[in-house]
C-alpha cells in the first residue's frame, strides 16, 4: 500500500494542476490526489492574461483553453471611485505583448480546472480522484509523504521527495506549514453569490468584461460567462452575516436591488435553476497569509498559502504562479542544479511580493471609492488601517516595503496616484493609458507582463533583478530555476 514518487501534490485544482503538470514535464514521477471528482464546481470564475497566456502557455494547455469557447474577456468596467459613471480598464498594458495575449477569459472553473487535470494526467502525472488526504508523514522534522484513502476506502501511503499543499482554503495540512493563518483586519468582508439565466451584457467591445459596482453595503460582482448564465456576488460588511445566516437567497437579490447598475442587467431575468448554479452561497471573505510558505519537503501554494480579496480578480493568478514558483524549486532541488533551501527561498520571496503588491493596490483600490456615508467605506480607508496590520504587512512583504518604516503614508501616496490616474482615464484626456504611470498598478502588473513574455520569448524583455531575492533566474522553459 505504500508508493514512491518524486512529487506528491494534494488538490486537483489550478494550482495543485500547475505545480503537478510543471513538474511531469521534466519527467519526475508525480501524483497528484483530489478529494473530489472533476469536473466540480468552483468559485473564482474571472481570469487574468497572465494565467491564459503565461502559466497556460507554459504548460502546454493555452490552445485548449482558447478553443474551450469561454467568453473573452478584455478588461474590466466599474462604477467605483469619485467618478458617478461607469469607467473601462484594458489589459492592452504594453506594446510587446501582441493583441491576443491583451485579453483574458470569463470561465466556468468546472470545464476551466478539468482542462488543467487532464493536461497534467497528459503530461505523466499520476492522478487519483475521490482520494482525500488524511495526514501528511515526517521524519524529524522533514515531511515525507502523505497518507491518503483512495476511491476504494483503502487506506494508502505515498512517500516523495516532495509533497505541495495545493488543497485550497479548507485545507487541513496548512499548519504544518507555518502555524495558523495570519488574517487581515483590513479586508474582512463576507461574500453572498449566485447565479441568473442570463443578464444584459456591457456595450462592445466590452461586453465580456467583468463588472465591478460599490454600492452601500460593500461591491457586487457581475460576469457574463455564457449568455445564458451570469455569476453576481456582493462582497460585503461581516455585520450583516446574521440576515444572511437567517436567508441566503433573499439577502443576495436584496444586495443586488440596493446596487441600481447590476439592477437594471437583471431585470425580468430569472435565476439560474441549471445545478450547481441554482444554488446561492456564502463564504468569508477574508484575506490571509502564513508567516512561512514552505517548510523541509513540503511548500503551500494557492488558497492554502494566501488569499487576498477578489475584486482585481487575481485568485487564480496568485494560486497558479504560486504553484509554477513551488515547481521551479521542486525540479531545481531534484536535478541537483539548486540547493532546496535556495530555490524555496526564492519561491518564498517571490510569492511574497506578488502576494504583497495585490494586497497594496487593493488598499488603494477601497480607498477611491468616495461613498463618504457608508459604515462599509469610510471603514476602508488607509487612515483606519490598524498600525499593527501595516507592520505585520511590512514584515510580509518585504520585498515590497523594504526599507519602508512608513507603510501607512505608502499606501495613502498609493491610493492618491491611483485616484489620480482613474481620474485622467475617465476624462479622457491622456494620448497614454494614465494608469500605467501609477507606480501601484505598474508593479500588480508586472509579474504577470514577464510571465507573458516568459511564455512568448522565453524569458522577461526587461532586467528582472529586483526579484531575484536569492541570485536565481528562471530558465527559458520557464520551470526551474538556474543559479548564475
Amino acid at each position: 500500500m505504500t508508493s514512491e514518487y518524486d512529487l506528491v501534490v494534494v488538490g486537483g485544482g489550478p494550482a495543485g494542476s500547475t505545480a503537478a503538470t510543471a513538474v511531469a514535464m521534466r519527467g519526475h514521477r508525480v501524483l497528484l490526489l483530489e478529494r473530489d471528482t472533476f469536473p466540480r464546481y468552483q468559485i473564482g470564475e474571472s481570469l487574468l492574461p497572465a494565467t491564459v497566456h503565461g502559466v497556460c502557455r507554459l504548460l502546454g494547455v493555452a490552445d485548449e483553453v482558447a478553443q474551450a469557447g469561454f467568453t473573452l474577456k478584455r478588461g474590466g468596467t466599474l462604477r467605483w471611485g469619485r467618478d458617478p459613471e461607469p469607467w473601462q480598464f484594458s489589459f492592452s498594458m504594453t506594446p510587446r505583448l501582441p493583441e491576443p495575449t491583451a485579453t483574458a477569459f470569463q470561465v466556468e472553473r468546472s470545464r476551466f480546472d478539468d482542462i488543467l487535470l487532464r493536461n497534467a494526467r497528459r503530461v505523466g502525472v499520476e492522478v487519483r480522484e475521490n482520494s482525500p488526504v488524511r495526514r501528511v508523514l515526517t521524519d524529524g522534522e522533514r515531511v515525507t509523504g502523505v497518507e491518503y484513502t483512495d476511491a476504494d476506502g483503502t487506506t494508502r501511503t505515498a512517500h516523495a521527495r516532495f509533497v505541495i499543499d495545493a488543497s485550497g482554503n479548507t485545507s487541513r495540512l496548512h499548519s504544518r506549514v507555518g502555524g495558523a493563518r495570519v488574517y487581515s483586519d483590513f479586508f474582512r468582508n463576507l461574500a453572498v453569490f449566485g447565479y441568473y439565466a442570463g443578464g444584459r451584457r456591457l456595450p462592445e467591445p466590452n461586453s465580456g468584461n467583468i463588472f465591478c459596482a460599490a454600492f452601500d453595503a460593500g461591491w457586487i460582482w457581475y460576469i457574463p460567462l455564457r449568455d445564458d448564465l451570469t455569476s453576481v456576488g456582493a462582497v460585503i460588511a461581516p455585520e450583516h452575516f446574521a440576515a444572511v445566516q437567517h436567508d441566503p437567497r433573499a439577502a443576495w437579490q436584496d444586495m443586488i436591488k440596493a446596487c441600481p447598475e447590476v439592477d437594471r442587467l437583471l431585470t425580468d431575468v430569472p435565476v439560474a435553476t441549471e445545478p450547481p448554479y441554482d444554488q446561492v452561497r456564502v463564504r468569508k471573505d477574508y484575506s490571509y497569509w502564513k508567516n512561512s510558505l514552505w517548510t523541509p519537503g513540503m511548500a503551500l501554494v494557492g488558497d492554502a498559502a494566501c488569499f487576498v480579496d477578489p475584486v482585481l480578480s487575481s485568485g487564480v493568478h496568485l494560486a497558479t504562479y504560486g504553484a509554477l514558483l513551488s515547481a521551479r524549486a521542486v525540479n531545481s532541488a531534484l536535478d541537483g542544479s539548486v540547493p532546496e533551501e535556495h530555490g524555496f527561498a526564492e519561491f518564498e520571496a517571490r510569492y511574497r511580493q506578488e502576494y504583497g503588491v495585490f494586497y497594496e493596490f487593493l488598499i488603494a483600490f477601497y480607498d477611491m471609492e468616495r461613498n463618504e456615508e457608508s459604515y462599509f467605506w469610510s471603514a476602508k480607508k488607509v487612515t483606519r488601517v490598524d498600525l499593527d496590520e501595516a507592520a505585520a504587512f511590512a514584515e510580509l512583504a518585504g520585498g515590497v516595503a523594504s526599507g519602508d518604516t512608513a507603510v501607512g503614508a505608502r499606501w495613502s501616496a498609493a491610493a492618491a496616484e491611483l485616484d489620480g490616474a482613474v481620474g485622467r482615464l475617465t476624462g479622457g484626456q491622456d494620448r497614454v493609458n494614465p494608469l500605467l504611470s501609477a507606480r501601484v498598478v505598474a508593479e500588480t502588473f508586472r509579474t504577470g507582463k514577464d510571465l507573458q513574455e516568459q511564455a512568448l520569448y522565453g524569458g522577461p524583455l526587461d532586467d528582472p533583478g529586483q526579484t531575484a531575492h536569492e541570485g536565481l533566474t528562471v530558465t527559458a522553459d520557464g520551470l526551474s530555476w538556474s543559479a548564475p
